[in-house]
């Protein structure tokens, strides 16, 4: 047996080599050709658990590979990031719990929290717990058992942003359950589910080891989080983005309070799945939250403090080396599994391969000997420079992609389009102010930036993949910011 395989527990080899500064972790393939897993968890029966966007829950036997199929749910409904998304399966009590998006017969969308009762390889028994307003986009979403045995459940203000701040609402919160559904005597509200309020779009959740619940939550244009979610918090979406560093922002913070994030990034990573880290097995990585990215196709690595409630440092690694990194699980034995989104409706430059969708292994190895060396942890992203094309991959590469052609019925062409190619107002007003439209997904404003470099970024557009109309200036921007007289 080579010394790259690591103590006869696994079957799949092993392909590539991470060296850190304590140790060398190996990379393996467990799965591949999956329908886009968006959650995998580490199951008490030492299996991986984990649901495929169009509706099955299977698990996988790590050591060889082995999967079954335990659960398909012909009532969901995907589209876009709509499917079965989130899902945990019980420490201690035969239950798992899985979110999906369903179409009502009148056509609506509703977001669902369901119980279901775990045989050895079957799931039987649906129990609905909660449903609510559903959307084409911000449904969340992340259920999780926590220390205290409760369900804790994360939604999207389901393109609704007064649905965050609603305490009226389920939409835009941490929920907060017992095992059976009803709403525990000690949470903040009396008979209300609400455990935190005023989130977008929760991608992510992870308890550390001393009861420390964090989040990962979607910003606009801007301000990506990872928060610290407590009880009765109020994390201000969509009046507050990040740490409350603009006018109306600052204003807003002095008469409603709010927990500011741990962490924010600008320009956004779409940040999703996050597990915390804390075994022998990866000693660099002891103590940390690990966050996967989508836009950014990465594994972040954030240092905590002792207490475990501030991020005291950030590595990146495997940048766009698989792909997008919808979740992450821990097993037992400190394993660490990914999965990769590649296949879903906003795939990346060079994605999907043919073996996506896969869950990877990294796992501690004894040398690298022969094997791909992937390279150490990349810096961290800094603010874009004022010139167009920089700012066009910060901010729009993701959504309308590096050859400018989009993602058909999401984001829309800008090559060759009559928009930009017309009268600068047009696409400056809508550079400034976003656009909402049913049949495409919402473009949040970028009114942050300067006038520059609004004007270096549409002036890109209005040049590249063919476009030939002429640049904009700054002060064309400016005279557009002003009020009407």
């Amino acid at each position: 047996m080579s010394c790259n395989e690591p103590a006869n527990r696994f079957s799949q080899p092993v392909t590539a080599a991470l060296e850190l500064d304590s140790g060398i972790i190996g990379i393996s393939t467990v799965a591949e050709g999956l329908n886009v897993p968006w959650e995998i968890c580490w199951g008490p029966d030492g299996h991986i658990w984990f649901t495929e966007q169009s509706g099955t829950v299977s698990k996988i036997d790590p050591a060889t590979g082995k999967k079954k199929q335990v659960l398909s749910i012909p009532e969901v409904y995907r589209q876009r990031s709509l499917g079965l998304l989130g899902m945990t399966v019980h420490p201690t009590e035969p239950f798992v719990y899985l979110d999906y998006t369903t179409r009502k017969a009148d056509s609506s969308i509703v977001s669902r929290l369901v119980r279901y009762n775990r045989g050895n390889d079957t799931l039987t028994d649906p129990k609905i717990l909660l449903e609510f307003p559903g959307n084409t986009g911000h449904n969340g979403s992340r259920v999780l058992v926590g220390p205290d045995g409760k369900v804790y459940f994360s939604t999207g203000d389901a393109a609704h942003d007064e649905f965050a701040g609603d305490t009226a609402s389920l939409n835009g919160k941490v929920l907060r359950l017992n095992a059976d559904g009803s709403v525990p005597a000690d949470n903040p509200y009396p008979g209300n589910y609400m455990w935190s309020r005023g989130h977008r779009n929760i991608q992510g959740l992870a308890f550390t080891d001393n009861g420390q619940l964090f989040a990962s939550e979607h910003g606009d244009a801007t301000d990506d989080e990872l928060n610290l979610i407590q009880k009765a918090a109020y994390y201000a979406w969509p009046h507050i983005e990040g740490f409350a560093d603009r006018a109306d922002e600052k204003a807003y913070a002095d008469s409603f309070p709010f927990n500011p994030p741990a962490k924010a990034w600008t320009p956004t990573i779409a940040p999703a799945g996050i597990s915390y880290y804390n075994h022998t097995a990866i000693p660099d990585w002891q103590n940390t939250i690990l966050l996967g990215t989508l836009k950014g196709a990465s594994l972040h690595v954030l240092q905590l403090n002792d207490a475990r409630d501030s991020v005291m440092g950030e590595k990146i690694y495997f940048t766009q080396q698989f792909g997008r990194i919808r979740d992450i699980c821990v097993s037992t034995e400190g394993d660490i599994y990914l999965a990769t989104s590649n296949r879903d409706w906003n795939p990346g430059k060079g994605f999907p391969i043919p073996a996506d969708d896969r869950i990877i292994r990294l796992s501690p190895i004894k040398e690298s000997k022969g094997l791909t060396i992937l390279p150490g942890p990349a810096a961290a992203p800094v603010s874009p420079v004022a010139k167009g094309p920089a700012i066009y991959k910060s901010y729009c590469e993701a959504c309308h992609k590096a050859d400018g052609k989009g993602v058909a019925g999401s984001f829309p062409a800008l090559a060759q389009s009559k928009i930009v190619t017309g009268k600068p107002e047009a696409l400056l007003n809508i550079l400034l102010n976003g656009s909402k439209s049913s049949a495409t997904e919402h473009m949040p404003a970028f009114s942050f930036l300067s006038d520059e470099d609004i004007a270096a970024v549409a002036t890109h557009i209005r040049s590249a993949w063919g476009n030939t109309a002429d640049s904009i200036s700054a002060t064309a921007v400016q005279a557009l910011r002003k009020p009407a007289k």
